[in-house]
Parts: structure tokens; sequence; C-alpha cells
């Protein structure tokens, strides 16, 4: 309607003083409702072809749109585990900081876990004293076998130079007898030799190896029972959180709760422009917005992301064809507005529904002086009209309070 009455004012209003003033033709005799046609036929058909054409290079370079939403994600409260709730530390709308304990199940699994592997290290650590006296023990064992060895080598030298000396002192067999014996000390000494090696070779890497896997395990142990308790991944208002102690909470059935963190919806705006504008809507377009929850506000904003798919063509495959019929309906595309200075977006509710304009500026192309008389024209001509569609936004920032809570049915 407005671009009808600014065109109007181009067309018929001139057309009309023409045949007022210069063929003296009036309102109500020569021209009236029936002759008003065939009298303002120029007038009428310049404004109706101005009109449309202007109404099309407004929405197409400076397009608008009245899906534009504060979205915002919701953090699901879940534990990582099936469980009885046996604490509950808060309430349902309660505002919580990062780290705030939600609730807790029952632990008491957990913490037998827990003390069974710290029962173990200490077994470890107990084992490690025992074999250190062990090994003092075996320093011991290898000294008397030592001593026994030389002494039974001693006999056997003795023993065989009376041997040589004369043959009848000492019999054969008796030498025989001490060279099993003396081979049987040495046996003795490597045994106690090696069982030492055995317990140094178990203090410095066994014990140390099975202490690291229960410290391991005594640390899993921690983690599990620490998971028992729910705590707050992100500072926020808890919604929809009415868990009483006693409260079977199983992840794959059954939330605990919602948890809205408090940045959520106040840092941009989605909106979902038509496809028609996918050759205009670029990052770094400046915009404008207007939302129900903050009424008579114009808010500026900046274009940071435009989306490069648009989602009603996306499908998941499944054992059946899709039809494409089924993907007839167009969809929009996808656009991320960020409002110009910090703290614009206070006290617009997340979830929030607007009304967004986008401005198409051709200001660079026209400070480069590359273009003819024409092109700098038109694209003046481009950026002049943005201030209808400006005008527009206003408008219905204006009326659209009267349009929710007096034209809706209220």
């Amino acid at each position: 309607m407005l671009e009808f009455l600014i065109c109007s004012l181009l067309t018929i209003f001139p057309d009309y003083l023409v045949r007022r003033y210069v063929q003296g033709k009036r309102i109500g005799r020569e021209i009236n409702l029936y002759s008003m046609w065939f009298e303002l036929r120029y007038g009428i058909t310049a404004c109706v072809i101005l009109t449309v054409s202007l109404i099309t290079m407004i929405f197409y370079f400076h397009p608008s749109t009245t899906n534009v939403t504060a979205v915002f994600r919701t953090v699901t409260i879940l534990p990582e585990s099936n469980g009885r709730v046996a604490e509950v530390y808060v309430g349902l709308n309660e505002k919580v900081a990062a780290g705030t304990p939600l609730f807790r199940l029952d632990d008491a699994q957990q913490r037998a876990a827990l003390e069974t592997a710290r029962r173990r290290v200490a077994e470890i650590e107990a084992q490690t004293t025992v074999a250190q006296s062990e090994l003092a023990s075996a320093d011991g064992l290898i000294a008397q076998a030592q001593g026994a060895y030389l002494q039974a080598l001693n006999e056997l030298q003795t023993q065989v130079e009376l041997n040589q000396r004369n043959a009848n002192i000492v019999s054969r067999r008796e030498i025989e007898r001490l060279q099993v014996a003396a081979d049987g000390r040495k046996g003795a000494l490597a045994a106690a030799v090696s069982n030492k090696q055995t317990l140094e070779t178990k203090i410095s890497s066994l014990l140390p190896a099975q202490k690291a896997s229960a410290e391991a395990a005594l640390a899993q142990a921690q983690v599990d029972l620490d998971k028992t308790t729910v705590r707050a991944g992100v500072a926020g208002t808890v919604q929809q959180f009415t868990l009483r102690p006693g409260d079977i909470v199983n992840p794959m059935i059954r939330t605990a709760g919602v948890l809205v963190p408090e940045q959520a919806g106040r840092v941009a705006l989605v909106a979902g422009f038509g496809q028609i504008e996918a050759q205009v809507m670029k990052a770094g377009m400046i915009a404008e917005a207007t939302c129900i929850g903050k009424p008579f506000t114009i808010i500026p904003m900046v274009v940071t992301q435009v989306q490069d798919v648009i989602a009603a063509g996306q499908y998941r495959p499944t054992d059946l064809l899709v039809d494409a019929q089924q993907l007839a309906r167009p969809g929009t595309l996808t656009t991320y507005l960020e409002p110009l200075y910090a703290g614009q977006l206070a006290g617009i509710p997340p979830g929030s529904s607007c009304i967004a304009n986008a401005y198409t500026s051709n200001h660079d192309e026209l400070e480069s002086g590359n273009i003819g008389t024409l092109r700098w024209l038109y694209l003046h001509m481009v950026d002049a009209v943005g201030l209808v569609h400006a005008a527009i936004l206003r408008l219905q920032a204006l009326l659209l309070p009267v349009q929710t809570l007096v034209l809706s049915g209220h």
C-alpha cells in the first residue's frame, strides 16, 4: 500500500493536475466514478506498472521475512548410566553455575569398587616391602651358598692333591663324591644369585607395573564414583526438572530435565529468506529486525553467515525411495543475523518471533568510478528504494502489538 501511494504521487496525481488545470475537468462532473479510468488511464496504468516494478525491486534487493526466530539450544540433563536418585540438590527453574551439582545417584556399588581398588594398591605396596626384605635375605643366602661352595671346592682340591701324591691315601670314589658335592654347592650358589635377580626384576619392573595398573583402576573407580553426581555443564536455568529421591533415571528412556544456557538465543537471530534472494543475500549485509518480545524497537543487525544449502532438500537414506513430490514445498535460505552493537538482543526472550529486513548496498561499486552513467543511476535507485522497506518495517513495528493484542482474536 505504501508503494502504491508513493507511485500514485508520481503518476496519478500529475495526471489529475493536467486534467484539472490544463483541460479544466473537475472531480464529480467530468471526472467521476464511471469516467475515472478513461480520464486517468495514463496515470493509473503508469502507477500500476511503477508499483509492481518498485515492489519487485524492493523485495528482491532488500528482502524481508517473517521467518525470524531467536533460536537456542538446550542441554539435556542426563547421567552417563542408569541409577536410582539418592539426592536432589536443585529445584525447578533454579539458576545454576557451571559445575553446580544437580543430583546424585545411588553410589554404593561405585564406592565398593573404589575401596577394592584402593585395597589392591595397598596390597601391591605391601608386596613391594616384602620383596625388598626378601632381597636383603637373598644377599645372605648368596653369601652362605658361596661359602659352602668354596669349602666344598677346597676339600676337593685337597683330596685331589693327596691322591696325586699317593693314590692309596684317597680313593677315587671319595674324589668323585667331593666333586659331586662341589657341583651341587655351585648350583645352589647359581640358584641364590638367580633368585636375587628375580627379586630385583620384580621390584624394579613387575611390582611398579602392577601398582600402575592398580592406580589406574583406582582412578577409574573414582571417575565412576564422580559420575554418579550429575553437574551442570554450563551456567543456565534448570527447566522441566522434577526428579525426586527414589526415581530411576535411564539415559536411553527418560531424561532428568533440561538446562537452558544463559546466552542461549541472545547471540544471534536465525532468519529464513526466500530462495529467489539467494543471489542477493551476502555476508556483511546490513539488516534490521523487530521482535514481538520487544515491541516498538528496531534492532540494527548484520548478516554474518548465509547457509549454502536449503534444508528443504535434505533427505535421509531409507529403504523407501523418496518421491520428488514430497520435496515440492520450497524451503528458505537460512541466514544468521547478529546485532551491530553488544547487548541489543537483551530483553528479547529466546524463541521470540521477529520480522527482519536485509538491505543491499552498492556503495563500494558506486565509489569505484568504473561504471557507466545508466548503471550509476540504477544502483543509486536500488539503494534509495531501501528507505521504503525501512519505513515499512517501522510501520510493522508500530502495528505489531496491535495485531497481536487486538486483531488476533483476544
